[in-house]
């Protein structure tokens, strides 16, 4: 049965010499070709989205077809950016692997979403766990993002994060492959876990 968890916090403490990039400087030297290729900002420090490998490309799929079925392919984004609030505006921008907004792609033709616009951001971690259940999910707790999901490859598993605050998401939930987990927005479409994730054995 699904298992509340404790909540990962970030450390307090800053790295040594640690340069915190911000948004303007990023384009500005992507724009010079100092940088190419994706990345994202995540607190000021420039984070490589490359070198995905073939699971972690099979989960998008799955959350790619699950996703358009539920709300429509309109509202549905994947590895795009969106606008976060207050203090994290100037030193994140962060491109969830998926994100529902509760407005149309027409309605963005000329601007980023706002969290304000989002529904729910997934994160399909790999290798990226420890990073996306503390750091990632402080920030968009912060950005007061509804809902909050980790497809973790290795675990066999979903965490499902809600109830945002500015100290992170008061509730962390545990979903196993054989169980079913609901959206907050499509409270009566459940599915199953496994169904996101890679077949046993492949």
């Amino acid at each position: 049965m699904p298992r509340i968890v404790a909540p990962m916090r970030e450390s307090q403490a800053p790295a040594p010499n640690r340069i915190r990039w911000t948004r303007a400087q990023c384009q500005a030297i992507q724009e010079a070709n100092i940088i190419d290729g994706r990345y994202e900002l995540v607190e000021g420090e420039i984070i490589s989205k490359m070198g995905q490998g073939p699971q972690h490309a099979y989960v998008i799929t799955r959350l790619i077809a699950w996703l358009f079925v539920l709300f429509g392919a309109d509202f549905v984004r994947f590895q795009l950016p969106i606008q976060v609030p207050g203090q994290d505006n100037q030193t994140s921008e962060p491109e969830p692997d998926a994100a529902v907004l509760s407005r149309p792609a027409s309605d963005f033709l000329e601007a980023t979403p706002d969290a304000s616009d989002v529904l729910m951001v997934v994160e399909v971690a790999d290798t990226t766990l420890s990073f996306d259940r503390s750091t990632k999910a402080a920030l968009y707790a912060r950005a007061g993002i509804p809902e909050y999901w980790i497809v973790d490859i290795a675990g066999r598993q979903v965490l499902v994060h809600r109830q945002p605050t500015m100290e992170g998401y008061i509730e962390t939930v545990e979903y196993g492959s054989d169980e079913m987990v609901v959206l907050l927005a499509r409270p009566n479409d459940p599915v199953r876990v496994a169904n996101l994730l890679p077949p046993v054995g492949r």
